[in-house]
């Protein structure tokens, strides 16, 4: 298949192991410079979409503009907004459109199944017949902010930078637990880096918005470091 990835240059290599070789990849930034460089990558994009098999976009606004009409099948990551709300902001959305929420957040895009959503139930049969042809398996979950994956280890590095606020113990302790505790692949601090910590409030800041529970409320470290641009010093 000839996979089309718009504005997935953090996860370029994590595309390539989760999918493999056997597809073409081409993958396409929208951070403009000025209109007249938009509206030459918009012409790009559209060109590059007519041999495309399938989109995957880290841009939903971006993915229900430019696709929306297409035949394509179009993957939104999905963390931090789920389709309903995209597509309740895009009026002119057509209502068949193949549109699927994904997880696609570093770490937790390569692995054995693709985290997905389902806008259109319509639309099952031809998710099934895309991720068979990306020899990927898939489980549907339900669209909502955070997902599941994103929601449950967002959450726990969130209490991570509690424990830590409080003083309960060391960032070091706390990763080196976690991962002989519960055999994690990586600590909560850890985690939370090779995520990207604005990503990883991003996620938070969502779920609390949308849900207000208690759970969801950030840590005022991991604000703070999100803010700052700066990764955890483990």
């Amino acid at each position: 298949m000839h996979i089309l990835v718009i504005d997935g240059n953090h996860v370029k290599a994590e595309f390539r192991e989760k999918f493999g070789p056997g597809h073409e990849y081409t993958y396409f930034s929208t951070h403009y410079a000025d209109l007249a460089e938009q509206n030459l990558r918009v012409g790009e994009i559209q060109v590059a979409a007519q041999v495309a098999d399938v989109v995957f976009c880290f841009k939903s606004a971006q993915t229900f503009r430019l696709f929306s009409a297409s035949n394509l099948p179009v993957f939104a990551e999905a963390s931090c907004d789920s389709l309903l709300e995209n597509l309740w902001r895009e009026t002119d959305v057509a209502p068949d459109a193949m549109l699927f929420g994904f997880c696609g957040l570093p770490t937790l895009l390569n692995r054995s199944l693709l985290e997905v959503s389902l806008y259109n139930e319509a639309n099952r049969q031809k998710l099934a017949e895309t991720c068979a042809a990306l020899g990927t398996n898939y489980r549907i979950v339900e669209d909502r902010v955070g997902l599941v994956t994103p929601r449950v280890i967002c959450q726990i590095i969130n209490e991570a930078c509690f424990a830590l606020q409080e003083a309960t113990a060391s960032m070091q302790d706390i990763d080196l637990g976690m991962k002989l505790g519960t055999n994690y692949p990586h600590g909560p601090f850890a985690w939370a880096n090779a995520i990207g910590v604005e990503r990883v409030y991003a996620v938070l800041e969502a779920m609390w918005n949308d849900t207000h529970d208690e759970r969801y409320k950030v840590c005022p470290l991991l604000k703070r470091q999100a803010l700052r641009g700066e990764p955890f010093a483990v």
